[in-house]
Parts: structure tokens; C-alpha cells; sequence
């Protein structure tokens, strides 16, 4: 893979507390490529941005991306994945 692996659980334990409605008064932006990782109970809206296959492919391509990696991004986003989950 041509990626850095994320310890997800370090990740969840460092912004837990910004996202602490006891100790947050809100109005927090998290971008993030998939939505699985973070509780649901952490946001009031989710926002997905979209773009059409053939812009996304070119612009992977024209930052290098693999040819695997621009596959599976751009056949996530036919099947549209982050906005079923």
C-alpha cells in the first residue's frame, strides 16, 4: 500500500475531548474520508462532497496515485460508499 497506517484508537482518544459536549460548546468541522470511525453521537449533520469520476481520476492521476489507488477511489465513488454509510 502506498498509505500510512492510522492507529484509529489513538486518533479517537486525542480528539475525544474536543468533541466532549461538556467541555465543548460546539461548532467543530471534522473532515475525514469515511465515516465509520467516529461515534455518531459526535455530529448533528454530515456533509458529503461528491465529484464526477472523470475529474476524480485526473486529478489522482495528476498527483501520482497509483493505478490502484485511482481504481478504488474512483470505484468508491461510483458505488457510491461514503454515502451509504
Amino acid at each position: 500500500l502506498q498509505t500510512h497506517v492510522l492507529d484509529e484508537e489513538k486518533l479517537l482518544d486525542i480528539i475525544e475531548q474536543d468533541f466532549d459536549t461538556e467541555h465543548s460548546s460546539g461548532g467543530i468541522v471534522a473532515d475525514y474520508h469515511a465515516c465509520e470511525l467516529f461515534p455518531e453521537r459526535w455530529f448533528d449533520m454530515v456533509i458529503v462532497l461528491r465529484v464526477d469520476t472523470h475529474v476524480l481520476f485526473d486529478r489522482l492521476l495528476q498527483r501520482g496515485y497509483a493505478e490502484n489507488k485511482r481504481n478504488q477511489n474512483v470505484q468508491c465513488e461510483i458505488m457510491r460508499v461514503v454515502v451509504d454509510e
